[in-house]
């Protein structure tokens, strides 16, 4: 697999898209499909049949880019040989990856540690990492090994595209390369000359322009039933205008350690898993990057920190958390104006 899955962890705010039949429209909604990044990825497109093989093989190609560049499980990938540099070294990275580590590296310094690409061995150190889940937490030597390792400050890049390697620091992207990769395929498609279509890579998704029919790309936001089993109907519906969507949460993934209940979400700054009762967190924003990092962040921040933290910076976000046997949420204002009302 060549991204972490436990960075790849279904929401617990599903999103579904709503597509709607278009008789005898001109230029029917066409769709493709693949795997990447460990997860499924698919297009919607208002495009002639004759186009779709070379619209599909041009966005599993940009895809493959992202891997090729980004990838933590891909050995011989520019991310896993910088990983591997030796202490005290540079090391030059193609352009879109070094795209992804700035973007990354202005995260971290806006969100003071709580979005950070280095905490890779901390998630590995409780076991949501390659070697697999462990029953028990960590012992003290073996976070406090870990904790040594993790912190964005040890980073720096410069305009060449060249990152440091202090030594033994291990960055992964992917809390934010999947994001890149619905964005890269977006970019393509514009640069193809298609105006109208719908991104979406393992749950993040990106709408550009209109369908056939005018209207914008909608996508509904399910409400989690109390019971853990199942999801209700519709929570809220919301438009995909120019803007993309991405989840963050751990309502369906948490494990039992020393006989607790333990969330996968890392805590960068404490170096344990978050305890707070945030289930997830909905993002949009223009840059399905942004949103996928977003949503990171304000999943480790908490709902009150996090709804503070994005409601100061004009985001459009939506928290659910925990409450009592249910569920309470919050959306910002940003996020509001992109609702559409019944």
């Amino acid at each position: 697999m060549p991204f972490r899955p436990v960075r790849l962890l279904l929401p617990i705010v599903l999103v579904t898209v709503l597509l709607v039949p278009l008789a005898g429209s001109a230029t029917p909604l066409q769709q493709l499909s693949g795997r990447t990044m460990g997860t499924t990825w698919s297009v919607t497109v208002a495009a002639a049949p004759g186009r779709l093989p070379a619209l599909r093989e041009g966005v599993q190609a940009r895809l493959d880019e992202v891997v090729a560049q980004m990838s933590t499980w891909e050995p011989d990938s520019d991310l896993s040989r910088y990983n591997r540099a030796p202490a005290g070294s540079w090391h030059p990275l193609p352009a879109p990856a070094a795209q992804v580590v700035d973007a990354a590296l202005a995260l971290a310094r806006e969100s003071a540690g709580a979005f950070d690409p280095t905490v890779g061995p901390l998630v590995d150190a409780w076991g949501y990492g390659p070697a697999g889940p462990q029953a028990a937490a960590p012992p003290p030597e073996a976070l406090a090994a870990a904790r040594a390792r993790v912190g964005w400050q040890h980073l720096r890049l410069l305009p060449d595209g060249r990152l440091w390697q202090p030594g033994g620091v291990n960055v992964d992207l992917s809390a934010i390369a999947k994001g890149y990769g619905v964005d890269r395929v977006a970019e393509w498609l514009l640069g193809a000359g298609v105006e109208s279509f719908l991104v979406e890579v393992g749950g993040e998704l990106r709408g550009h322009g209109r369908k056939p029919d005018g209207s914008p790309w909608r996508v509904a936001v399910e409400r989690p039933a109390p019971d853990d089993s199942r999801l209700d109907d519709v929570q809220l519906v919301v438009r995909l205008d120019g803007l993309a969507v991405a989840t963050s949460g751990d309502y369906r993934h948490r494990d039992e350690r020393d006989g607790r209940s333990v969330s996968h979400i890392i805590d960068p700054r404490t170096g344990a898993p978050v305890t707070h009762a945030l289930a997830a967190v909905t993002v949009l924003h223009p840059q399905a990057m942004q949103a996928d990092a977003l949503a990171t962040t304000l999943q480790v921040l908490g709902p009150r920190q996090g709804l503070e933290w994005a409601r100061t910076r004009g985001l459009a976000a939506l928290l659910v958390w925990h409450e009592g046997e249910g569920f309470g949420s919050a959306m910002t204002p940003a996020f509001a104006g992109h609702v559409v009302q019944p």
